[in-house]
Protein backbone atom coordinates (compact mmCIF):
# COMPACT_ATOMS: atom_id res chain seq x y z
CA UNK A 1 0.00 0.00 0.00
CA UNK A 2 1.37 3.45 -0.93
CA UNK A 3 2.15 6.18 1.59
CA UNK A 4 -0.90 8.31 0.71
CA UNK A 5 -3.25 5.32 0.83
CA UNK A 6 -1.80 4.24 4.19
CA UNK A 7 -2.37 7.75 5.60
CA UNK A 8 -5.99 7.75 4.41
CA UNK A 9 -6.52 4.31 5.95
CA UNK A 10 -5.13 5.54 9.26
CA UNK A 11 -7.53 8.49 9.26
CA UNK A 12 -10.58 6.34 8.47
CA UNK A 13 -9.63 3.84 11.17
CA UNK A 14 -9.25 6.72 13.64
CA UNK A 15 -12.75 7.97 12.78
CA UNK A 16 -14.23 4.55 13.51
CA UNK A 17 -12.15 4.03 16.67
CA UNK A 18 -13.18 7.43 18.05
CA UNK A 19 -16.76 6.20 18.45
CA UNK A 20 -18.14 8.89 16.18
CA UNK A 21 -19.48 6.07 14.02
CA UNK A 22 -20.63 3.26 16.39
CA UNK A 23 -21.51 -0.26 15.19
CA UNK A 24 -24.42 -0.20 12.77
CA UNK A 25 -24.01 3.45 11.79
CA UNK A 26 -23.32 4.42 8.19
CA UNK A 27 -20.07 6.07 7.26
CA UNK A 28 -20.18 9.25 5.16
CA UNK A 29 -20.23 8.75 1.41
CA UNK A 30 -16.99 8.34 -0.52
CA UNK A 31 -17.30 11.93 -1.76
CA UNK A 32 -17.83 13.35 1.74
CA UNK A 33 -15.00 11.28 3.21
CA UNK A 34 -12.68 12.32 0.39
CA UNK A 35 -13.45 16.00 1.08
CA UNK A 36 -13.09 15.63 4.86
CA UNK A 37 -9.80 13.74 4.64
CA UNK A 38 -8.41 15.64 1.67
CA UNK A 39 -7.87 12.60 -0.56
CA UNK A 40 -9.02 11.32 -3.94
CA UNK A 41 -12.20 9.24 -4.15
CA UNK A 42 -10.30 6.34 -5.75
CA UNK A 43 -7.97 6.17 -2.74
CA UNK A 44 -10.90 6.35 -0.32
CA UNK A 45 -12.66 3.60 -2.26
CA UNK A 46 -9.60 1.33 -2.02
CA UNK A 47 -9.33 1.93 1.73
CA UNK A 48 -13.03 1.22 2.32
CA UNK A 49 -12.77 -2.01 0.31
CA UNK A 50 -9.79 -3.09 2.41
CA UNK A 51 -11.58 -2.37 5.69
CA UNK A 52 -14.63 -4.27 4.42
CA UNK A 53 -12.44 -7.28 3.58
CA UNK A 54 -11.18 -7.21 7.19
CA UNK A 55 -14.73 -7.15 8.54
CA UNK A 56 -14.35 -3.74 10.20
CA UNK A 57 -17.09 -2.28 8.00
CA UNK A 58 -19.65 -3.80 5.64
CA UNK A 59 -20.93 -2.66 2.26
CA UNK A 60 -24.66 -2.54 1.55
CA UNK A 61 -25.61 -2.14 -2.09
CA UNK A 62 -27.11 1.27 -2.76
CA UNK A 63 -26.69 2.39 0.86
CA UNK A 64 -22.94 2.68 1.42
CA UNK A 65 -20.64 1.39 4.16
CA UNK A 66 -21.65 0.63 7.75
CA UNK A 67 -19.50 0.03 10.82
CA UNK A 68 -19.64 -3.67 11.60
CA UNK A 69 -20.64 -4.97 15.01
CA UNK A 70 -18.03 -6.99 16.88
CA UNK A 71 -18.10 -10.64 15.91
CA UNK A 72 -16.17 -13.87 16.27
CA UNK A 73 -13.07 -14.02 14.13
CA UNK A 74 -13.01 -16.43 11.20
CA UNK A 75 -9.21 -16.56 11.48
CA UNK A 76 -9.49 -19.21 14.18
CA UNK A 77 -10.23 -22.70 12.89
CA UNK A 78 -13.60 -23.77 14.34
CA UNK A 79 -13.75 -27.02 16.28
CA UNK A 80 -16.62 -28.99 14.80
CA UNK A 81 -17.26 -32.70 15.16
CA UNK A 82 -16.54 -33.45 11.50
CA UNK A 83 -14.44 -36.20 9.95
CA UNK A 84 -12.47 -36.13 6.69
CA UNK A 85 -13.12 -38.56 3.87
CA UNK A 86 -11.11 -41.78 3.85
CA UNK A 87 -9.02 -42.30 0.69
CA UNK A 88 -8.41 -45.98 -0.04
CA UNK A 89 -6.47 -45.58 -3.27
CA UNK A 90 -6.17 -43.90 -6.67
CA UNK A 91 -5.73 -45.15 -10.22
CA UNK A 92 -4.79 -43.22 -13.36
CA UNK A 93 -7.19 -43.22 -16.32
CA UNK A 94 -5.27 -40.81 -18.58
CA UNK A 95 -1.93 -39.05 -18.23
CA UNK A 96 0.32 -36.69 -20.19
CA UNK A 97 2.58 -33.75 -19.31
CA UNK A 98 -0.36 -31.32 -19.19
CA UNK A 99 -3.17 -33.17 -17.42
CA UNK A 100 -3.83 -36.37 -15.46
CA UNK A 101 -7.27 -37.91 -14.96
CA UNK A 102 -7.62 -40.30 -12.03
CA UNK A 103 -10.29 -42.28 -10.19
CA UNK A 104 -9.94 -41.97 -6.42
CA UNK A 105 -11.45 -44.63 -4.16
CA UNK A 106 -13.11 -42.51 -1.43
CA UNK A 107 -15.35 -43.12 1.55
CA UNK A 108 -17.16 -40.11 3.06
CA UNK A 109 -18.22 -40.50 6.72
CA UNK A 110 -21.43 -42.53 6.88
CA UNK A 111 -21.55 -43.05 3.09
CA UNK A 112 -20.70 -46.12 1.04
CA UNK A 113 -17.29 -45.85 -0.67
CA UNK A 114 -17.17 -45.07 -4.38
CA UNK A 115 -14.75 -43.89 -7.10
CA UNK A 116 -14.54 -40.13 -7.69
CA UNK A 117 -13.06 -38.54 -10.84
CA UNK A 118 -10.22 -36.10 -10.17
CA UNK A 119 -8.45 -33.94 -12.77
CA UNK A 120 -4.88 -33.18 -11.64
CA UNK A 121 -3.13 -30.19 -13.21
CA UNK A 122 0.29 -28.61 -12.70
CA UNK A 123 0.99 -25.88 -10.16
CA UNK A 124 0.45 -22.41 -11.61
CA UNK A 125 1.90 -18.98 -10.74
CA UNK A 126 0.16 -15.71 -11.70
CA UNK A 127 1.60 -12.20 -11.30
CA UNK A 128 0.04 -8.74 -11.10
CA UNK A 129 2.68 -6.08 -11.78
CA UNK A 130 1.66 -2.48 -11.10
CA UNK A 131 3.60 0.62 -12.16
CA UNK A 132 3.97 3.96 -10.37
CA UNK A 133 0.91 5.31 -12.18
CA UNK A 134 -1.25 2.54 -10.66
CA UNK A 135 -1.61 0.65 -13.92
CA UNK A 136 -1.47 -3.14 -14.02
CA UNK A 137 0.34 -5.09 -16.76
CA UNK A 138 -2.19 -7.20 -18.67
CA UNK A 139 -2.70 -9.09 -21.92
CA UNK A 140 -5.70 -9.04 -24.22
CA UNK A 141 -5.88 -12.46 -25.85
CA UNK A 142 -8.11 -15.21 -27.18
CA UNK A 143 -8.92 -18.39 -25.24
CA UNK A 144 -10.42 -21.17 -27.35
CA UNK A 145 -12.05 -23.06 -24.45
CA UNK A 146 -14.54 -20.26 -23.60
CA UNK A 147 -14.21 -19.06 -27.23
CA UNK A 148 -13.71 -15.40 -26.47
CA UNK A 149 -11.21 -12.59 -25.95
CA UNK A 150 -10.48 -11.03 -22.58
CA UNK A 151 -7.90 -9.41 -20.30
CA UNK A 152 -5.55 -11.65 -18.33
CA UNK A 153 -2.57 -11.31 -16.05
CA UNK A 154 0.60 -13.10 -17.15
CA UNK A 155 1.14 -16.50 -15.58
CA UNK A 156 1.76 -20.15 -16.24
CA UNK A 157 3.01 -23.52 -15.04
CA UNK A 158 5.75 -23.75 -12.43
CA UNK A 159 8.37 -25.79 -14.33
CA UNK A 160 10.90 -28.19 -12.86
CA UNK A 161 13.64 -25.75 -13.89
CA UNK A 162 12.11 -22.90 -11.89
CA UNK A 163 13.76 -22.18 -8.54
CA UNK A 164 10.34 -21.60 -6.98
CA UNK A 165 6.86 -20.33 -7.80
CA UNK A 166 8.02 -16.70 -7.47
CA UNK A 167 10.69 -17.35 -10.07
CA UNK A 168 8.11 -18.94 -12.35
CA UNK A 169 5.82 -15.92 -11.98
CA UNK A 170 8.65 -13.51 -12.87
CA UNK A 171 9.69 -15.68 -15.82
CA UNK A 172 6.14 -15.83 -17.17
CA UNK A 173 5.78 -12.04 -16.98
CA UNK A 174 8.97 -11.53 -18.98
CA UNK A 175 8.25 -14.27 -21.53
CA UNK A 176 4.69 -13.12 -22.20
CA UNK A 177 5.14 -9.34 -22.07
CA UNK A 178 8.83 -8.44 -22.41
CA UNK A 179 8.73 -6.68 -19.01
CA UNK A 180 10.89 -7.89 -16.09
CA UNK A 181 9.30 -7.35 -12.64
CA UNK A 182 11.42 -5.44 -10.14
CA UNK A 183 9.95 -7.38 -7.23
CA UNK A 184 7.13 -9.81 -6.49
CA UNK A 185 5.67 -10.98 -3.20
CA UNK A 186 3.29 -13.83 -2.51
CA UNK A 187 -0.27 -12.93 -1.46
CA UNK A 188 -2.37 -16.08 -1.84
CA UNK A 189 -2.43 -19.81 -2.50
CA UNK A 190 -5.72 -21.42 -3.53
CA UNK A 191 -7.47 -24.13 -5.52
CA UNK A 192 -10.10 -22.77 -7.98
CA UNK A 193 -12.26 -25.95 -8.30
CA UNK A 194 -11.86 -28.01 -5.13
CA UNK A 195 -14.67 -30.49 -5.80
CA UNK A 196 -13.08 -32.34 -8.71
CA UNK A 197 -9.96 -30.51 -9.95
CA UNK A 198 -6.53 -30.37 -8.29
CA UNK A 199 -4.97 -27.16 -9.64
CA UNK A 200 -2.74 -25.31 -7.12
CA UNK A 201 -2.50 -21.58 -7.84
CA UNK A 202 0.08 -19.15 -6.40
CA UNK A 203 -0.63 -15.42 -6.66
CA UNK A 204 2.10 -12.75 -6.65
CA UNK A 205 1.90 -8.98 -6.85
CA UNK A 206 4.61 -6.34 -7.15
CA UNK A 207 5.43 -2.78 -8.02
CA UNK A 208 7.49 -1.79 -11.05
CA UNK A 209 9.02 -3.49 -14.10
CA UNK A 210 11.74 -2.87 -16.68
CA UNK A 211 11.23 -3.38 -20.41
CA UNK A 212 13.93 -5.86 -21.51
CA UNK A 213 12.73 -6.90 -24.96
CA UNK A 214 9.96 -8.46 -26.97
CA UNK A 215 7.75 -11.32 -25.68
CA UNK A 216 9.41 -14.73 -26.04
CA UNK A 217 6.28 -16.81 -26.55
CA UNK A 218 4.16 -15.82 -29.55
CA UNK A 219 1.48 -18.37 -28.68
CA UNK A 220 0.98 -16.98 -25.17
CA UNK A 221 1.41 -13.26 -25.86
CA UNK A 222 -1.38 -10.98 -27.03
CA UNK A 223 -1.94 -7.24 -26.98
CA UNK A 224 0.08 -5.94 -24.04
CA UNK A 225 -1.27 -2.96 -22.10
CA UNK A 226 -0.80 -1.17 -18.80
CA UNK A 227 -4.43 -1.00 -17.63
CA UNK A 228 -5.40 1.59 -14.96
CA UNK A 229 -6.56 0.00 -11.71
CA UNK A 230 -9.46 2.45 -11.76
CA UNK A 231 -10.87 0.53 -14.77
CA UNK A 232 -10.75 -2.95 -13.19
CA UNK A 233 -14.21 -2.84 -11.59
CA UNK A 234 -15.78 -1.86 -14.90
CA UNK A 235 -13.91 -4.62 -16.76
CA UNK A 236 -15.14 -7.09 -14.16
CA UNK A 237 -18.75 -5.95 -14.55
CA UNK A 238 -18.46 -6.32 -18.33
CA UNK A 239 -17.07 -9.86 -17.99
CA UNK A 240 -13.81 -8.90 -19.70
CA UNK A 241 -11.45 -10.44 -17.13
CA UNK A 242 -10.53 -14.08 -17.73
CA UNK A 243 -9.17 -16.69 -15.36
CA UNK A 244 -9.53 -17.11 -11.61
CA UNK A 245 -5.89 -16.12 -11.03
CA UNK A 246 -6.52 -12.78 -12.70
CA UNK A 247 -9.60 -12.15 -10.55
CA UNK A 248 -7.98 -13.21 -7.25
CA UNK A 249 -4.87 -11.08 -7.82
CA UNK A 250 -6.80 -7.97 -8.88
CA UNK A 251 -9.35 -8.27 -6.07
CA UNK A 252 -6.47 -8.54 -3.60
CA UNK A 253 -4.93 -5.33 -4.96
CA UNK A 254 -8.26 -3.47 -4.87
CA UNK A 255 -8.79 -4.56 -1.25
CA UNK A 256 -5.24 -4.37 0.13
CA UNK A 257 -3.04 -2.39 -2.24
CA UNK A 258 0.17 -3.52 -3.92
CA UNK A 259 2.95 -3.13 -1.37
CA UNK A 260 4.00 -6.02 0.87
CA UNK A 261 2.56 -5.27 4.35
Amino acid sequence: MGRVTAQVEEKVRALIKSGEYPPGKALPSERVLANEIGAGRTTVRLVLAKLASEGLIRAEHGRGYFVHAAQESAAEVPEFDLEPWTIHGERTVYDNKWVRLTLVDVEPPGVERFEHHVVRLSRVAVAAVVDEADRVLMLWRYRFVPQRFGWELPGGIVDANDKDAAGAAAREVEEETGWRPKELHHVASYQPMVGMVDSPHEIYVGRGATLVGEPHDAEESGIIRWVPLSEIRDLMKRDLLMGSGTLVALLHILANGVEDP
